[in-house]
């Protein structure tokens, strides 16, 4: 049994494992191997498993989206690592949207996005 708290601090602990894996050997971990393919290779991942989540959603149960949620979460982590963002990062900028309407932080969005055109 895992003594580990159940809620979203096992993404900081899968992060900081990723994390780890960076001087990991390619042949015996996955991860290792995905850092060493690079972003392009790791951005595609994420994307199929972004779509079998999207089809888990549309055409099976609870189950199975919560499978391929978690298959998504940890390449996306990946990707993260990859990328050179910092897990900490997303989370401060999901802290510093809290409490803001959506569609008033897509406005937000737009409106830096053309006076930055």
């Amino acid at each position: 049994m895992n003594a580990e708290p159940l809620d979203a601090r096992v993404l900081d602990r899968l992060f900081a494992t990723i994390i780890s894996r960076r001087s990991g050997d390619p042949d015996a971990s996955y991860t290792a191997r995905l850092l060493v393919d690079g972003v392009p290779k790791i951005a595609r991942k994420t994307g199929e498993e972004a779509i079998e989540t999207i089809v888990a959603a549309l055409a099976d149960g609870p189950d199975r989206v919560t499978s391929e949620s978690a298959d998504l979460l940890y390449h996306l982590l990946v990707l993260w690592a990859a990328a050179g963002v910092r897990a900490e990062d997303v989370w401060a900028e999901l802290a510093r949207r809290e409490g803001t309407s959506g569609l008033t932080e897509k406005a937000s969005r737009n409106q830096r996005s053309e006076g930055n055109g």
